[in-house]
Protein backbone atom coordinates (compact mmCIF):
# COMPACT_ATOMS: atom_id res chain seq x y z
CA UNK A 1 0.00 0.00 0.00
CA UNK A 2 1.33 3.63 -0.68
CA UNK A 3 2.02 5.84 1.65
CA UNK A 4 -0.05 8.84 2.78
CA UNK A 5 1.70 12.25 3.89
CA UNK A 6 0.11 14.38 6.40
CA UNK A 7 1.57 17.37 7.63
CA UNK A 8 2.23 21.30 8.36
CA UNK A 9 3.27 23.84 5.88
CA UNK A 10 3.90 27.32 7.46
CA UNK A 11 3.75 30.51 4.87
CA UNK A 12 5.86 33.00 5.56
CA UNK A 13 7.55 35.96 4.24
CA UNK A 14 7.43 40.26 4.36
CA UNK A 15 3.79 41.92 4.25
CA UNK A 16 2.81 42.06 0.65
CA UNK A 17 5.08 39.48 -0.55
CA UNK A 18 2.53 37.26 -1.39
CA UNK A 19 1.62 34.88 1.39
CA UNK A 20 -2.84 34.67 1.25
CA UNK A 21 -2.87 34.95 -2.30
CA UNK A 22 -0.34 31.45 -2.25
CA UNK A 23 -2.79 29.93 0.07
CA UNK A 24 -5.79 30.68 -1.83
CA UNK A 25 -3.69 29.30 -5.01
CA UNK A 26 -2.87 26.33 -3.46
CA UNK A 27 -6.77 25.21 -2.43
CA UNK A 28 -7.93 26.66 -5.36
CA UNK A 29 -10.66 28.93 -3.38
CA UNK A 30 -10.45 32.51 -1.72
CA UNK A 31 -9.95 31.84 2.10
CA UNK A 32 -7.53 34.66 2.78
CA UNK A 33 -8.23 38.16 2.37
CA UNK A 34 -6.00 39.13 -0.50
CA UNK A 35 -4.56 43.20 0.08
CA UNK A 36 -2.14 45.44 -1.50
CA UNK A 37 -1.79 47.14 2.72
CA UNK A 38 0.58 45.43 5.08
CA UNK A 39 -0.54 43.34 8.27
CA UNK A 40 -4.08 42.89 6.47
CA UNK A 41 -3.50 39.58 7.90
CA UNK A 42 -2.87 39.36 11.24
CA UNK A 43 -4.26 35.65 12.48
CA UNK A 44 -2.53 32.86 11.50
CA UNK A 45 -5.41 31.50 8.85
CA UNK A 46 -4.93 27.67 8.11
CA UNK A 47 -5.79 25.74 5.35
CA UNK A 48 -6.65 22.16 4.22
CA UNK A 49 -6.16 20.75 1.02
CA UNK A 50 -6.60 16.68 1.10
CA UNK A 51 -5.53 14.60 -2.06
CA UNK A 52 -5.22 10.83 -2.59
CA UNK A 53 -1.51 10.61 -1.02
CA UNK A 54 -1.36 13.40 1.08
CA UNK A 55 -3.21 16.11 3.21
CA UNK A 56 -1.50 19.22 3.43
CA UNK A 57 -2.25 22.02 6.26
CA UNK A 58 -0.93 25.32 5.26
CA UNK A 59 -0.91 27.71 7.75
CA UNK A 60 -1.05 31.72 6.17
CA UNK A 61 0.90 34.02 8.33
CA UNK A 62 1.00 37.77 9.04
CA UNK A 63 3.66 39.66 7.08
CA UNK A 64 7.33 39.24 9.02
CA UNK A 65 8.67 42.77 9.71
CA UNK A 66 10.87 44.91 12.01
CA UNK A 67 7.77 45.79 15.01
CA UNK A 68 7.64 49.23 15.74
CA UNK A 69 4.52 48.98 18.61
CA UNK A 70 2.95 45.82 20.18
CA UNK A 71 0.70 45.04 17.44
CA UNK A 72 3.42 43.95 15.19
CA UNK A 73 5.27 42.18 17.97
CA UNK A 74 1.75 40.12 18.48
CA UNK A 75 1.66 39.81 14.42
CA UNK A 76 5.71 38.26 14.59
CA UNK A 77 5.20 36.52 17.67
CA UNK A 78 2.45 34.26 15.50
CA UNK A 79 4.35 33.50 12.23
CA UNK A 80 7.47 32.55 14.91
CA UNK A 81 4.86 30.14 16.67
CA UNK A 82 3.52 28.60 12.84
CA UNK A 83 7.14 28.26 11.72
CA UNK A 84 8.47 26.28 14.85
CA UNK A 85 5.47 23.85 15.00
CA UNK A 86 5.62 23.42 10.97
CA UNK A 87 6.91 20.26 9.47
CA UNK A 88 7.94 22.70 6.59
CA UNK A 89 8.50 26.32 6.33
CA UNK A 90 7.52 28.05 2.90
CA UNK A 91 9.65 31.02 2.75
CA UNK A 92 7.59 33.12 -0.03
CA UNK A 93 9.41 36.42 -1.44
CA UNK A 94 8.60 38.75 -3.91
CA UNK A 95 10.96 38.07 -6.58
CA UNK A 96 10.48 41.84 -8.34
CA UNK A 97 12.30 43.66 -4.75
CA UNK A 98 15.70 43.63 -3.86
CA UNK A 99 16.87 41.50 -0.68
CA UNK A 100 17.09 43.73 2.36
CA UNK A 101 17.32 43.87 5.37
CA UNK A 102 13.82 42.62 6.46
CA UNK A 103 14.59 39.85 4.41
CA UNK A 104 18.06 38.99 6.56
CA UNK A 105 15.57 39.17 9.83
CA UNK A 106 13.59 36.80 8.44
CA UNK A 107 16.67 34.71 7.24
CA UNK A 108 18.42 34.57 10.21
CA UNK A 109 15.29 33.59 12.10
CA UNK A 110 14.81 30.96 9.56
CA UNK A 111 18.33 29.29 10.33
CA UNK A 112 17.67 28.70 13.31
CA UNK A 113 14.65 26.17 12.76
CA UNK A 114 16.64 23.38 11.86
CA UNK A 115 13.82 22.42 9.60
CA UNK A 116 13.40 22.13 5.39
CA UNK A 117 12.93 25.59 3.98
CA UNK A 118 11.18 26.12 0.90
CA UNK A 119 11.86 29.37 -0.35
CA UNK A 120 9.76 30.58 -2.98
CA UNK A 121 9.96 33.04 -5.36
CA UNK A 122 6.88 35.22 -6.51
CA UNK A 123 5.57 37.22 -9.18
CA UNK A 124 8.14 36.00 -11.83
CA UNK A 125 5.01 36.78 -14.13
CA UNK A 126 6.43 40.74 -13.81
CA UNK A 127 10.08 39.42 -14.24
CA UNK A 128 11.79 39.05 -17.54
CA UNK A 129 13.34 35.35 -17.77
CA UNK A 130 17.45 36.92 -17.63
CA UNK A 131 16.10 38.74 -14.14
CA UNK A 132 14.79 35.97 -13.14
CA UNK A 133 18.10 33.58 -13.30
CA UNK A 134 19.83 36.67 -11.64
CA UNK A 135 17.61 35.83 -8.93
CA UNK A 136 17.56 32.84 -8.80
CA UNK A 137 21.35 32.51 -9.09
CA UNK A 138 21.06 35.11 -5.80
CA UNK A 139 18.76 33.47 -3.46
CA UNK A 140 20.50 30.45 -3.85
CA UNK A 141 23.86 31.55 -2.70
CA UNK A 142 22.07 33.00 0.31
CA UNK A 143 21.52 29.95 2.36
CA UNK A 144 21.51 26.44 1.26
CA UNK A 145 18.01 26.25 1.08
CA UNK A 146 15.90 22.93 0.60
CA UNK A 147 14.19 23.61 -2.30
CA UNK A 148 13.78 27.18 -4.38
CA UNK A 149 10.49 27.52 -6.67
CA UNK A 150 9.95 30.43 -8.89
CA UNK A 151 6.04 31.06 -9.23
CA UNK A 152 3.72 33.28 -9.69
CA UNK A 153 0.89 33.10 -6.82
CA UNK A 154 -1.85 35.24 -9.04
CA UNK A 155 -1.51 33.55 -12.01
CA UNK A 156 -1.32 30.05 -10.21
CA UNK A 157 1.89 29.38 -11.91
CA UNK A 158 4.24 26.57 -10.90
CA UNK A 159 1.51 25.73 -8.03
CA UNK A 160 1.26 22.25 -8.79
CA UNK A 161 5.41 21.56 -9.01
CA UNK A 162 5.12 23.79 -5.48
CA UNK A 163 2.65 21.44 -4.40
CA UNK A 164 4.89 18.10 -5.44
CA UNK A 165 7.37 19.51 -3.68
CA UNK A 166 5.99 20.07 -0.45
CA UNK A 167 4.60 16.87 -0.38
CA UNK A 168 8.02 15.51 -0.22
CA UNK A 169 8.79 17.07 2.72
CA UNK A 170 5.68 16.04 4.91
CA UNK A 171 6.25 13.39 7.43
CA UNK A 172 3.91 9.88 6.67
Amino acid sequence: MASFKSGFVAIVGRPNAGKSTLLNALLGEKIAIMSDKPNTTRNNIAGILSQDAAQFVFVDTPGIHKPQQELGRVLNKNAYIAMEDADVVAWIVDGTQFFGSGDNFILERLKTLGKPIILLLNKVDKMSRENLLKRLNYWSGLYDFAEIIPLSALKRENIDEVLHVFKDYLPE
